[in-house]
Formats: structure tokens, sequence, C-alpha cells
């Protein structure tokens, strides 16, 4: 399920959602022109990779800058196409590049995709001592600015993680705004936690992770668990969370030209009346405690419009002795590891996220995990 395939999500007609498609393509193509003006040879890196981070730059800069503008139903329905075509290219391209099945499931009542290692889910592997174990699970939260994307969308950044880390990803089809603001998705990504554990997925085996909203969204279910009196993951992976909604950082500022999210990045069909200041969205105003926050993994780029936050969150967790591994990489924009997985900086980033996943998760490389 997307949120166009739920029932209380308008979308648009197929002759404007064709000429939304279009208009995407045409936005996009434009925005591929004035690479060539923007001096993409030049930057922080090899050329190859300057060259690369200036078209990922301008590409997804047009993508959201012309998603921004567009009504919420004709959004809701171009999503829609986007995530067919995806569900077309992904599974044979991470089946090969990653050696990942990715299979539809539903967890606590919300939709979701896993993603696993083939080698520890074929059926022709008879014995189960051939077969790969399956460490731990990632609970990813994926971005969108908590709005849009799909699980699907993100099957290839998850495929990655599950190569790099041996574990198994479970994405959730959460609730988003406008149709659903705070707490829909706070909520929904609670019943997958509870139901992961009622698994039996032990808590030290969980690791809650997420990007940009949906690293927001990852700080915050680390906050709602702490309220509700249920156990603390094992870990906590962030990837320029969107984890200060007050966007009021000199950085926001500062790196709008440099950075790939919109310049006017909405927060108010999310909030839908609560203070963005509020420490349940905006985790960097809570009083972080390393017996409710767990050991938490923090990755962004230096010129990102988020980077100011994510710097005071960082810092705070630090402060209260909360175990925090930090990179910020020079020159790079929002979730570059995401949209740039060749790139230097990124690698160095999958480097550190395998030794800390061998440090901080509590394995059994004895388990098969059929859940």
């Amino acid at each position: 399920m997307v949120m166009a395939d739920r029932p209380e999500v308008e979308t648009a007609s197929a002759p404007l959602t064709a000429l939304t498609v279009i208009g995407l393509a045409q936005n996009m193509l434009n925005g591929l022109a004035r690479v060539p003006f923007t001096k993409p040879w030049s930057g922080p890196s090899g050329l190859l990779d300057n060259i690369g981070q200036a078209v990922t730059r301008q590409t997804i800069r047009s993508f959201m800058g012309y998603s921004a503008g567009l009504p919420i139903e004709e959004f809701r329905s171009m999503e829609k196409i986007l995530d067919q075509i995806c569900r077309v290219v992904m599974p044979p391209f991470v089946e090969f590049t990653d050696g990942v099945e990715l299979t539809d499931d539903t967890v606590g009542g919300i939709p979701g995709l896993w993603c696993r290692a083939k080698a520890s889910t074929d059926a022709y592997v008879e014995d189960d001592e051939d077969k790969q174990a399956i460490g731990a699970t990632i609970l990813y939260l994926h971005g969108g600015g908590y709005v849009g994307t799909t699980p699907m969308m993100y099957a290839s950044f998850a495929s990655s993680l599950v190569k790099i880390t041996g574990f198994e990803v479970f994405i959730p089809d959460y609730r988003m705004a406008p149709e659903f603001p705070y707490p829909a998705g706070v909520l929904d990504a609670a019943e997958v936690y509870k139901d992961l554990i009622g698994r039996g997925v032990t808590p030290d085996h969980i690791i809650v992770a997420g990007d940009s909203g949906g690293g927001g969204l990852a700080a915050s279910l680390v906050s709602y668990l702490h309220s509700e009196g249920m156990p603390k993951p094992a870990a906590l992976a962030l990837f320029s969370p969107e984890i200060d909604l007050d966007l009021d950082h000199p950085s926001v500022t500062e790196n709008a030209k440099l950075d790939v999210l919109p310049w006017n990045i909405p927060v108010t069909p999310y909030l839908h009346g609560i203070q963005p200041n509020d420490e349940r969205v905006s985790l960097t105003n809570a009083d972080p405690d390393p017996e409710w926050v767990p050991p938490t993994f923090i990755c962004w780029g230096q010129d990102e419009m988020f980077r100011d936050g994510i710097r005071e969150f960082a810092a705070r967790l630090k402060e209260a002795g909360v175990p925090t591994h930090t990179i910020e990489e020079r020159g790079m924009f929002h979730v570059f590891p995401i949209l740039m997985p060749w790139a230097e900086a990124s690698k160095r980033v999958f480097r550190a996220l395998h030794e800390l996943a061998q440090e901080h998760v509590t394995t059994d490389p004895a388990a098969i995990q059929t859940h």
C-alpha cells in the first residue's frame, strides 16, 4: 500500500496525473541543463565525485521544487506512479547488486517492505546451516519530509544496509501528512516496534533508523517509547535527520543555495498545530538520557540546511553521556549516502556503520529469524 491507495487519500484524474508526470520530466531536464553552468568539476572531492554531486544536487532540487508546488492529490498520484516504476525496477536490481530479496508484509497492522539477504531466505537452500544468519533487525523509517516517498523507493538504500550489516530491514509504509499529521507516523512506527518484539525480536536486536523526516520520526519514536515505558532499541542510526522543526538556525539560510532541499521547507502540514519546538517532534529540545536514548549514529553534510540543528542535537547527546558517533562530511548535502552511494564520503559512512553495528548490536549468529 502507498498513500494514494488509502481510502482517506484523494488522488488526481488520469489526465491530470499524466500532465503532472510530464511536467516533472520537463522540470528535471531543465534542471540538468543548468549543470554545465555551475562549474560541476569543482568541489572538495575527485573530478567524478564532484560532477556526480553537481548532477545529483540539481536533479533532486528540481524534483523537490516541482513536487512542493503540486496540489496534494496530484502529488499523491505522481508518487504512486513512481512507486510502481520502482516495483518493477528495484527487485531484480537489488537481487543482482546486493543479493537481497524484497517481500511485502504487514507488521503491527502497518504495511511495509522486508529487505533480507537472499542467502538467509532462499528456499533452495535445504540445510539451515548453509543459510546466512540474520543477527538483528533494522526498523527503517523512510524520509520525505514527513509528507512523501514510499518504502519501495528506499529499497536500494535499505538493501545496501542489509549488505553492510548482515541484518534484515523492515520499512513501514507509515501514514504521512497532510492527510495524517503528527502523531500518526509515530504511532504507526510504535505499532511496528511492538509487533517486532511480539514476533520474538528482542529490543537489543533492533536498530531504529531513518533519514530526513524519517530520521526525525525515528528520534520521536525513541522518545515515545520512553514515555510509554517501552524498552529502548539497541541503537539509533540517523542520516541527515530533520530533528529541529523550528528551522531557525543560520545554516537554513546560509546553505539554501548549496543543498538539495527547497528553500521553503514545509513543516506545517506535519505539525498541524503542534509547536515546532515541542520536544516530541524536535528532540533537540529534549533532555536526553542514556537510560532511554540508545547509542546513536548520526551523519550529515556540511552544506546542508539542517546542519546546525543536527550539530546541536549531537552535542546534547554527547553532553548527556549517550554513546554518540557523528560524521559531518565536507562539501556534502542532505542525505548524501542515499543519493550518492558511490561517493567516497558515503563509503566512509558505510564503513562506520559496519563497525558500529558489530560494536553496539547484540547478535545471535546461530539464529535464523523467521518472523
